[in-house]
């Protein structure tokens, strides 16, 4: 230690230190005595410091005995003398002397000197200088030796106690030195030391020396146990009526903070002490805690309650004593708590509850109230009271996402498991009842109930038997009642919620328990049983009964709980299905009530079947139940849900044979009502409810007898206007094609059938058109039609006879009527016949053709053909029809019976001559007039088309394709091939005969390909699509060569209407959570026929591509023979433009049918990722029309995908990547669903691998091979390819990815050795080689030495590669930062800026094939920001794999040199700020630590930046980032710290060109230095080296008087409180001028002390009272109150300097922190200093030394010990680094 050195002040003060007053301002303590010009005084004090400084050469114990011995000697040599010289160093080296860790022998004469002073300064002396000699003194008590202590307690008797008053300032610090005496009550030193607290309390008011108490007890925790002992003797035992205030002072709420901190203490002895005192001193009933405010009394009830957490037997008994009261009767004990404190209970755990602390778990207030369920006498009245409450807080916290472990919902099973039911129940019965009586605004009480019940119920018999039960009835017959008496005064919110609660209520009750009454108990005297539900409840629970109006049902004398549900239920149906009727609009909320009360009785009918018990007859009249419901199906509010939910009720009524009396429905009337409903969602807008409609219609079928489906649906195609008639046909039509086969539709809807089909000759054209839709969108199958038709034409009453007719010679067979017959009913089924032909066409032929007669699933069909025209077994459908037709044209009526069969007989023939006709067509028609009709006809189906015009455009394709077919005929010679490129010119020139060749061409109309768009795209003709898809499926492939142009313009159209359905039923899907009805106008067979079209298109448009690719092969090899030599060459000169131009035009073609793939790939793609079927929580009635047109659009699309990937497997892949690609920003469900088709349509991982790997080697490697063909997809990089190829690998298990390496690793062998330099492909390979190494050493097949070998090869080849993309960096394409464009756009290649054409890809082939440097050739825009995108990847992927991948260690090293050497470095050097460097260095270097041999690699970095003098101009952000590191190193390099205090020098350099200013700042650098390393280890980092580090900082402090210094030294702990002394004093003398050098070391003096009063450690709370206030003096000043800490004293003399200049009065207006709030020290203390860097006046810390003191004590009170360790730590940093 210095010596230190005297400070001389004006003589003008000498005055204030001549007479110094007890309790009066202190004089400074260098202030000279009166006899200071003394000869002798002056010897005196020359031979002090001439022994003070020989303590510099003491080395061992003995020379300290000597030291105390020369200087008690010296002393008592001039004993004349009052003061004492150099006392400031006098106190500090008999501070040093009182060390523990010297002997005893040392301490005995520390304190002989120590007595001696004392004897000399007398009172008033001690009284001045008492900071000076207590800093020693106080803290050595406690680790005195038993031999010592006796002396120092005489030294505290005989000198300090005197003092009296005077002690008030430093009573905290005195309480805290004895309180370690009464650690042992048997010591022999206990009592001495408890007298001398007694005699320390005398000597200020008791109230004060108590608050000193509650102080400590709040701030250290090693004197809590201690100061219990103390109150535990001398606080007096309390009754109710006696208040302690009195005793403790005015500020009760210090008291039970600090009574809070003892109970909370992890010391159980502490804890018991504790509740000791509550029990002794401070009684739950006591008038403190009465009069406490009510934060306080909650603080005190928070802590006392939370000791139950213990378990600990004994503290549980006291706190259980401390809230029952002293009395041993349960019943008082009940009453005590009741009327004192269980209202303090209950909103302490509630305010907890619902606003947990950040310093516990979220679960601890449950966990007390469980806890406190153990003691019956708290837990009844407990739980009573704050049971719901507890539920609704762990709800509240379930439901905000506050509850990540799962720690409070285990708590919550464990309450609800611990909770006495009866009383649990009683209070949420109560909480339903207030919901339901009240104003329907809230139902919380409800949704508790369900939330209970939902998350925590478990299978007791008690609960489901009993309490279940009588809730569910008696909460239903309230219901009931409430809505019978007044529906109006009911919320549809509030009874939709009880609804909702009913129905978990009964899914939880057992069947036999809703059988017989649940008994009220033994003990219950009840003499009336016949109670209705709500009463029993009441009565069961003990609730207020209210009066309610019970439905009108049989006496409840009789009533089980079944029967009396039912009757409720079914008088609540009736009263919520009447205000359904009466709603005039769409009502949500009454429409969800109704299916709540169906599902109710639906339930409660299903539960008929699992009761054993016999259940009475229920007196209900059935059919007036009836008369109320059914009009709600007619209802505007009643939607789908509604009707489906009760007639599946109705059904279910039926079939319950044990429900008496019997429920009947098939009555025409009942029948109707129900199926007219169903029959009005058959409709097309209705698509969602098609599936469970019919459903439900052949259910009624089936449970009647009568054919009540047949006949009304029958009686609705015959109605008018046509309006009606086409919704029922659409109707009926959907009812038909959704039907099975099995149910014989034809048979059993035969009068519907022949209606529609009547309905194709109507001359109504609007009827006609609507039996063309039913027939093309809703026949299924023309034998359903076909079977009732030929049943009925071979009819027996038709008897014919075999004869030959002679007529001019010719003899012909024929046949006679041998009777009559119905001619006419003949003929009408042979004209709808000949309908169904006409319509059918190849279609119907098709199946006629193939299907035999005896797969009809009619069993009488067969057998009549065969009596009736003796047909073989084998025979078709269409040997029959033509047998039949060609009877009918030989049939003639007998002579005798022509009158009257003629006419008709002559209809019969011409209708089968159609039929004929219809069957087997011709062209006969010239090719003038066919190329006339073609233009009119296509003219006016454009027409048609645009007017909405749908009646003509059927027949007029029919007459189109026929009109195609016979010019097709008619032409000679073969058709010439067509390119895109002509077949859309629109002149009239294009369509005349070649008159060169002679041969007669066909040319597409210009408005053919037009009209075709048209026709299928327009939304008007959706009705029609069918009929044009059919048209363009029979046209196009049958004239392929005619119409090839065509394929490309209706691929796209197709394309288009299939994205429009997908968004159709997309929508459709997304509005099923919304109330009312769904519109949806796709179906599946919508879906069906459009993906069969796109397929046949697409696979026409590749065979083009196929020939023309078979022609490409086959053409250099000619022209190569024919052009050989030089003239060859010659000629090739002058002919290579056309003959460019010729492959220039086929290759745009190519593309343009390429184009045709793709964009259906998008679409198919797309169907495929939408439609995937989730599954749904909840069963909807829409679910099953969506699910069944989601799997068979996806079925569909799936062939279609797999026909495509069978022909053209690159193709597809590439597409599928592409469309991957583009979606990459989509969803994740998309993602998967890309991966998804890849694993279906290839057979293995491995292909797939494969197949990426040559296209992506084909556009990458150079070879002749791959070159000589240009990629299939020009616009998929290479880049998307590998971002595709990492994902996939991604997703494969280990023994996938050994089947895959060989593939990949070829691949990579080959990229790894053509890379020189960086390009991208690398970085994107290297992704790829990391995810599927990483998958390949968790296998066996790493064992393999040579795969190992290729891994680590090829591995660092290709970092190698990827590391020198910042050498890249500096040529002018690419620039280090952060790129403009998204991180996909960058990685994937997508962006580049060269406008991609059709003649470009001989660029991209030369591109590709050369793969050239990209510092070489035109730079895309990807190069932005890859190198940030490298080096990230390298920090958070490479690095980490290092060890897993290159096993060496060598390689490891060689890698990590080579980062750092590429990528370190460079973005180190030269900066300003070392330390602020990008994120990616950062990651880099705190990956590298983590390898244990990249040492060498990562020391040398972080060496330099450590010791660069520019260090500390880096932010302090950036240093809290580098600390990782920092710690790192002086953990794995031991000399590190050595090395590092080795440079703090304090000896001045010998070099006398030294720059003394600039030596000094290096020396505070090295500081500083030193600083940050110790604040970037752990707590105790550093502990062994600790003591060289004080001896550095002591040597710093005596032999360095440089402010800049010396300002570094006072960061660090512990600092010698004599420098901290001096120093404030010292500035009370002399402040510090404006700008003054030593303004730097005052604050950094006031930071060290704002940190040690936040941080309030042990071994600084005994001597914080030397500098600030640390008694509640600091709060509640006394009247005659004077400063005597040093702090408050230099506010005083700071504040009285006069006022600076007004440009730096307020230069730090906001930076001191003022005293911390409530609020603000929630999160615990924090330095007032953070945020001040710098002072320019003294007057800059007035704020602070005005405000510490009671900012102080203010966080001591309020923070509850904690500290804002965050703040500390970035306070710190700052005070570092200069750079912000």
């Amino acid at each position: 230690m210095s010596a230190g050195k005297t400070i001389s002040v004006p003589a003008a003060d000498t005055s204030r230190a001549s007479t110094p007053q007890p309790g009066s301002r202190r004089d400074y303590v260098s202030t000279p005595p009166p006899y200071a010009s003394d000869p002798k005084f002056k010897k005196y004090t020359q031979q002090v410091e001439k022994c003070l400084n020989s303590f510099e050469g003491v080395q061992e114990w003995a020379d300290f005995i000597s030291f105390l011995k020369q200087l008690l000697k010296t002393f008592q040599a001039y004993m004349q003398f009052k003061e004492i010289p150099k006392k400031l160093i006098v106190a500090k080296r008999l501070s040093q002397c009182l060390n523990p860790a010297l002997p005893t022998g040392v301490h005995q004469r520390a304190l002989d000197v120590y007595s001696h002073i004392l004897a000399v300064l007398g009172s008033e002396g001690l009284q001045k200088d008492l900071a000076l000699w207590s800093s020693g003194l106080f803290p050595f008590f406690e680790y005195a030796a038993t031999s010592v202590k006796p002396t120092l307690l005489n030294l505290y008797d005989t000198y300090y106690l005197p003092l009296q008053a005077g002690l008030r300032p430093v009573m905290k610090a005195f309480i805290l030195a004895l309180l370690p005496g009464l650690e042992e009550e048997t010591g022999e030193f206990f009592d001495k030391v408890l007298g001398l607290l007694d005699r320390l309390s005398g000597t200020v008011t008791p109230s004060f020396f108590l608050q000193n108490i509650w102080l400590i007890m709040l701030t250290s925790t090693n004197a809590r146990g201690t100061s219990l002992t103390f109150l535990s003797r001398r606080l007096p035992r309390l009754n109710a009526d006696e208040d302690i205030a009195a005793i403790v002072g005015r500020d009760v709420g210090l008291m039970i903070r600090a009574f809070a901190a003892a109970l909370e203490d992890d010391d159980l002895l502490v804890r018991r002490a504790a509740l000791d005192i509550l029990l002794q001193s401070l009684r739950v009933d006591s008038v403190a805690v009465k009069k406490a405010q009510a934060e306080d009394r909650s603080i005190l009830m928070r802590a006392a309650t939370s000791v139950v957490l213990r378990r600990d037997l004994a503290l549980n008994r006291r706190i259980y004593s401390w809230l029952l009261g002293p009395e041993e009767n349960s019943d008082h004990q009940v009453a005590y708590l009741k009327s004192n404190a269980l209202e303090l209970l209950r909103t302490t755990l509630r305010e907890e509850m619902f606003h947990p602390s950040a310093e516990y778990s979220q679960s601890r207030p449950f966990k007390i109230f469980i806890s406190l369920l153990d003691k019956w006498e708290i837990g009844s009245l407990l739980t009573e009271v704050l049971v719901l409450d507890a539920f609704r807080a762990i709800k509240q916290g379930i439901d905000s996402g506050a509850d990540p472990g799962g720690d409070t919902s285990m708590t919550a099973n464990t309450l609800y498991e611990a909770v006495e039911p009866q009383v649990l129940w009683r209070q949420l019965l109560r909480s339903v009842f207030s919901d339901i009586f009240g104003d329907g605004e809230s139902h919380e009480g409800i949704d508790m109930v369900l939330h209970i019940l939902t998350r925590y119920h478990t299978h007791d018999e008690e609960t489901e038997t009993v309490h279940l039960t009588v809730s569910f009835v008696a909460i239903l017959e309230v219901l009931t009642s409430r809505i019978h008496d007044d529906p109006s005064s009911v919320s549809l919110a509030s009874t939709q919620a009880t609804l909702l609660l009913l129905q978990g209520l009964l899914e939880r009750i057992p069947s036999e328990a809703l059988a017989q009454r649940p008994g009220l108990g033994k003990d219950s005297k009840d003499t009336h049983p016949d109670k209705g539900p709500y009463q029993f409840a009441c009565f069961l629970y003990g609730l207020d009964l209210q009066p309610i109006q019970t439905a009108d049902s049989p006496s409840s004398a009789s009533l089980t709980p079944y029967v009396a549900a039912f009757y409720d239920l079914i008088s609540l149906s009736s009263g919520i299905g009447r205000q359904l009727s009466e709603v005039s609009q769409s009502s949500g909320a009454c429409r969800e009530a109704f299916l709540r009360v169906l599902d109710l009785l639906s339930t409660l009918v299903d539960l008929l079947t699992e009761v054993r018990s016999t259940i009475p007859t229920i007196s209900w009249s059935p059919s007036d139940w009836l008369s109320t419901v059914l009009p709600t199906m007619e209802s505007q509010a009643a939607a789908f849900v509604a009707i489906d939910r009760l007639i599946s009720t109705m059904i279910k009524f039926e079939e319950a044979d044990r429900l008496q009396p019997k429920f009947l429905i098939d009555r025409r009337s009942t029948m109707s009502a129900m199926i007219r409903p169903l029959l009005r969602y058959l409709r097309p807008q209705c698509s969602a409810y098609h599936m469970r409609a019919i459903s439900l219609l052949w259910t009624l079928e089936k449970s009647s007898k009568t054919p009540h489906v047949e006949s009304i649906i029958a009686s609705s195609l015959t109605s008018r206007p046509s309006e009606e008639i086409q919704e029922a046909c659409e109707a009926f039509g959907v009812l038909w094609r959704l039907s099975d086969d099995a149910m014989l539709p034809g048979f059993r809807l035969k009068v519907p059938m022949m209606i529609v089909l009547d309905s194709l000759k109507s001359d109504d054209p609007q009827i006609r058109r609507i039996a063309e839709t039913w027939m093309r969108c809703s026949l299924k199958s023309y034998l359903r039609v076909l079977d009732p038709l030929l049943f009925d034409l071979h009819d027996l009453s038709v008897v014919r006879s075999v004869t030959t007719l002679d007529l001019n010679g010719k003899q012909i067979e024929a046949f006679h009527y041998d009777r009559p017959f119905d001619q006419r009913y003949m003929a009408h089924l042979l004209d709808t016949l000949l309908s169904v032909v006409k319509f059918g066409g190849q279609g119907f032929s098709k199946i006629a053709r193939s299907t035999p007669l005896n797969r009809s699933l009619h069993p009488g069909l067969f057998e009549r053909l065969q009596s009736a025209s003796g047909i073989s077994p084998d025979a078709s459908y269409m040997d029959a029809v033509t047998t039949m037709l060609l009877r009918f044209l030989q049939s003639e009526p007998k002579p005798n019976l022509a009158p009257k069969m003629k006419p008709f007989n002559g209809l019969l023939q011409a209708t089968a001559v159609d039929l004929l006709q219809a069957l087997i067509v011709r062209g006969e028609v010239d090719l003038a007039a066919l190329q006339a009709m073609e233009s009119v006809i296509i003219g006016k189906l454009y027409l048609a088309i645009h007017t909405r015009r749908l009646d003509l455009q059927n027949k007029l394709l029919h007459l189109l394709h026929s009109i195609i077919s016979g010019l097709s005929s008619q032409m000679s010679g073969p058709p010439s091939k067509q390119t895109k490129g002509t077949t859309d010119r629109g002149s009239d020139t294009s369509r005349q005969p070649d008159a060169v060749s002679g041969n007669m061409t066909y040319t597409v109309h210009p408005l053919f390909v037009q009209t075709l768009q048209d026709g299928i795209s327009e939304p008007s003709n959706r009705p029609l699509l069918q009929h044009w898809l059919d048209f363009v499926m029979m046209t196009v492939p049958q004239f392929q060569s005619l119409l090839v142009g065509t394929i490309g313009p209706l691929n796209d159209t197709i394309c288009r209407q299939l994205r429009g359905a997908l968004a159709d039923i997309t929508q459709a899907s997304a509005k099923s959570s919304t109330p009312g009805d769904i519109i949806a106008y796709t179906t599946d067979s919508d879906f069906m026929m459009l993906l069969s079209s796109a397929e046949r298109l697409v696979l026409l448009s590749l065979s083009n591509v196929s020939v023309m690719t078979q022609e490409e092969e086959e053409s250099p090899t000619g022209e190569k023979q024919e052009t050989s030599g030089l003239l060859g060459y010659v000629s090739g000169v002058f002919s290579s433009e056309p003959g460019q131009s010729a492959v220039d035009e086929q290759a745009a073609a190519k593309l343009q049918d390429y184009r045709c793939l793709y964009d259906t790939m998008k679409v198919l793609y797309s169907i495929w990722g939408s439609l995937a079927v989730s599954p749904s929580p909840h069963w909807a009635s829409e679910e099953e029309s969506l699910s069944l047109i989601y799997n068979r659009a996806r079925t569909r699309c799936r062939r279609v995908l797999e026909h495509l990937f069978r022909g053209y497997s690159s193709e597809v892949l590439e597409a599928i990547v592409d469309c991957w690609s583009q979606d990459s920003h989509s969803s994740k469900e998309e993602d998967i669903a890309a991966f998804e088709l890849v694993d279906i349509l290839t057979s293995s991982a491995q292909n797939v691998v494969h197949m990426i790997c040559e296209s992506i080697a084909s556009r990458t490697l150079a070879s002749p091979e791959r070159s000589r063909r240009p990629s299939i997809n020009p616009n998929l990089s290479d880049l998307t390819l590998f971002d595709f190829l990492e994902q996939y690998c991604k997703r494969l298990e280990g023994p996938v990815a050994v089947q895959v390496w060989g593939r990949f690793m070829q691949l990579a062998k080959d990229l790894s050795s053509a890379f020189k330099e960086f390009k991208v492909q690398a970085y994107s390979m290297l992704r790829c080689f990391t995810v599927l190494a990483d998958k390949i050493t968790q296998t066996a097949i790493v064992e393999d030495r040579r795969v190992r070998k290729d891994l680590q090869e090829v591995y660092t080849k290709l970092v190698d590669v990827c590391l020198l993309v910042g050498r890249a960096s500096d040529s002018s394409w690419i620039r280090k930062g952060h790129s403009s464009l998204s991180p996909n756009a960058a990685a994937n290649g997508r962006d580049s800026p060269i406008t991609r054409n059709i003649s470009d890809t001989r660029l991209d082939e030369k591109m590709n094939s050369s793969t050239p440097s990209l510092a070489d050739t035109l730079k895309p825009s990807w190069g932005i920001g890859i190198v940030d995108q490298v080096n990230v990847y390298i920090a958070s992927e490479v690095l980490p794999n290092l060890r897993k991948f290159l096993v060496d260690s060598d390689k490891i090293l060689a890698t990590c040199n080579n980062v750092v050497y590429n990528v370190i470095t460079p973005a180190m050097k030269g900066r300003t700020r070392p330390l602020d460097v990008d994120e990616y260095v950062l990651s880099i270097l705190r990956e590298m630590t983590r390898i244990a041999a990249a040492m060498r690699a990562w020391r040398g970095p972080v060496v330099d930046v450590l010791n660069d003098n520019r260090c500390f101009n880096s932010s302090p952000a950036a240093g809290g980032k580098w600390r990782p590191m920092v710690k790192m190193l002086f953990d794995t390099d031991k000399t590190a710290l050595t090395e590092l205090l080795s440079k703090i020098t304090t000896a001045p350099s010998t070099n006398i060109f030294t720059n003394r200013e600039y030596e000094m700042l290096l020396r505070s650098l090295n500081l500083r230095r030193l600083a940050y390393v110790i604040l970037a280890g752990e707590k105790n980092h550093f502990l062994t080296q600790l003591p060289t580090i004080q001896e550095k900082l002591v040597d710093t402090l005596r032999n360095v008087s440089a402010a800049i210094v010396q300002s570094e030294v006072y960061l660090f702990w512990p600092v010698i409180l004599t420098e901290l002394y001096r120093l404030f004093e010292q500035t009370m003398v002399s402040i510090p001028s404006d700008g003054s050098e030593d303004l730097s070391i005052l604050l950094s003096a006031s930071k060290l002390l704002d940190l040690l009063l936040v941080l309030q450690t042990q071994e600084f709370q005994i001597h914080q009272w030397m500098f600030i206030t640390d008694t509640v003096d600091a709060i509640y000043r006394p009247d005659d109150w004077l400063p005597e800490a040093l702090l408050d004293r230099l506010a005083e003399v700071v504040g009285d300097l006069p006022a600076a200049e007004e440009t730096t009065k307020h230069s730090l207006h906001g930076a001191i922190s003022s005293t911390p709030s409530g609020d603000s020290l929630s999160a615990g203390r924090k330095p007032m200093l953070n945020a001040v860097r710098q002072i320019d006046s003294v007057r800059d810390l007035v704020p602070f030394f005005t405000q510490v003191s009671m900012a102080s004590y203010e966080s001591v009170y309020g923070s509850g010990g904690n500290v804002d360790w965050e703040a500390v730590e970035q306070g710190l940093l700052d005070d570092m680094f200069d750079g912000r």
